[in-house]
C-alpha cells in the first residue's frame, strides 16, 4: 500500500495533512486513510512521522481490519531508520502469527530481503506460500506478489527452480520472463554506470511493476562503504587479501569520517555512507565473475548498493546517532570538530 503518484509530482507532506484530515472526517475509512498518509511521510524521508501513525491505528479502539499489514508496515518502516531489534521482534511476531492475507507476508519478507537478509526472506515467502496455497487448484491473484518475490529471493540465492517457481513463471504476464528479470546479474546492473544500460533495466522492469519506484529515480549518492565490526572480522577472516585494505575496524571508522569531510570540503554534494555484509558482497562478486578478495571490486559494490537506494546520507542530522553504530550521538563521536 504505497502512493501511486510519481515522488517528483507529490508534495507528500501536505498529502499525509490532508489525508490525516479526511480520516478525521471519514472515520469508517480511516484505517486506510492513515497507512496512505504513512506511506506518504515514509516518501518524505519522515519515518518517525509515520510510525506515529502505525501506533495510532494500532491503538485504535475499533479495531483493525488488517492489523498484521500495519504491523508488517510499521516494522519494514523502522527498520529503514536504525530500529533493527523492534523491527525483527514485529516481523516474527507477524510470522508467528500466520496472517491469511498474503500482503503482511510479503512486506516483512521484503524487509528483510531488502537488509540482504536473503535466507530468511525466501524463508518468509515459503511460510507464507505453504500456509495460503497448499491444496489450492488457482492461485488468488493477491498472492502473486508472494510466489514473484519468492522466486526473485531465490534466484539471487542460486536456488533451482522447485514447483512453486515453476507456478510463478506460468502465471507471470509480462513479456520479460521471471528468468530474466530476477536475474542476480541484472539486478546488480542497476549500479551500472552505463546510462545506456540503465535505461534498458529500467524499462524491462516497467514492464513487470508498471513503473521503477522512487529509490530508483533520486540521484545517486557518493557513497562510502561501511563495515560494521562482526561483518568486517568475517570478511578479513574469509579474504585475508583485503587486511592491507582494513588494517583495524577503528581506522576503517577514521578513513570513512576522513573521506566524508575531504569531499564535503571539495564541494561534492548528495554525500552517503552504504553499510556492507559478507553475504551481500559474495553474491555481488559471484555476479561480476570477480573474487571478493579483489580490493578494486570494493568501490565498486558502493555504488552497486548506493544504486540500489541503500545509502544513508551524511553527514547525519545535529543530534541524529552517529553513522558507525555506537549509539552516541553524531557530534560526540566521528562528528567531533566538524
Amino acid at each position: 500500500m504505497r502512493p501511486d503518484t510519481p515522488a517528483e509530482n507529490v508534495d507528500h507532506p501536505a498529502e499525509a495533512a490532508r489525508l490525516e484530515r479526511t480520516a478525521g472526517l471519514y472515520p469508517e475509512d480511516a484505517e486506510a486513510l492513515l497507512l496512505q498518509a504513512a506511506a506518504h511521510l515514509e516518501l518524505a524521508g519522515d519515518r518517525p512521522a509515520a510510525t506515529k501513525l502505525y501506533d495510532r491505528l494500532l491503538s485504535s479502539s475499533d479495531g483493525l481490519e488488517n492489523v498484521y499489514l500495519v504491523r508488517a508496515l510499521k516494522a519494514s518502516n523502522l527498520w529503514e531508520y536504525g530500529h533493527e531489534a523492534e523491527a525483527r521482534a514485529i516481523i516474527e511476531g507477524v510470522r508467528m502469527a500466520s496472517p491469511r492475507d498474503p500482503a503482511p507476508w510479503v512486506i516483512v519478507a521484503e524487509a528483510l530481503e531488502s537488509h540482504d537478509e536473503l535466507e530468511a526472506a525466501q524463508e518468509t515467502f515459503t511460510e507464507g506460500a505453504r500456509l495460503l496455497l497448499s491444496d489450492v487448484a488457482e492461485p488468488p491473484y493477491s498472492t502473486h506478489p508472494l510466489l514473484f518475490g519468492r522466486h526473485r529471493v531465490r534466484r539471487m540465492l542460486g536456488a533451482p527452480h522447485d514447483d512453486w517457481d515453476l507456478l510463478a513463471d506460468t502465471l507471470h504476464s509480462s513479456p520479460v520472463s521471471l528468468d530474466e528479470l530476477h536475474d542476480p546479474k541484472r539486478v546488480w546492473s542497476l549500479g551500472s554506470n552505463n546510462p545506456a544500460e540503465l535505461e534498458a533495466e529500467i524499462s524491462r522492469l516497467r514492464a513487470e511493476l508498471g513503473t521503477y519506484r522512487e529509490a530508483l529515480s533520486r540521484p545517486f549518492p557518493v557513497a562510502v562503504l561501511h563495515w560494521p565490526t562482526d561483518e568486517l572480522t568475517e570478511l578479513l577472516a574469509s579474504y585475508p587479501t583485503l587486511a592491507a585494505e582494513y588494517p583495524s575496524h577503528e581506522e576503517h571508522l577514521a578513513t570513512i569520517e576522513g573521506a566524508l569531510r575531504e569531499l564535503a570540503a571539495s564541494g561534492t554534494p548528495n554525500l552517503g555512507i552504504v553499510t556492507g555484509t559478507v553475504p551481500s558482497y559474495e553474491a555481488f562478486a559471484a555476479s561480476e565473475g570477480a573474487s571478493p578478495g579483489d580490493v578494486n571490486l570494493l568501490p565498486q559494490y558502493a555504488t552497486t548498493l548506493a544504486a540500489r537506494g541503500r545509502a544513508v546520507g551524511w553527514p547525519p542530522q545535529r543530534g541524529a546517532a552517529c553513522w558507525c553504530g555506537s549509539g552516541r550521538a553524531y557530534e560526540g563521536c566521528h562528528g567531533t570538530a566538524v
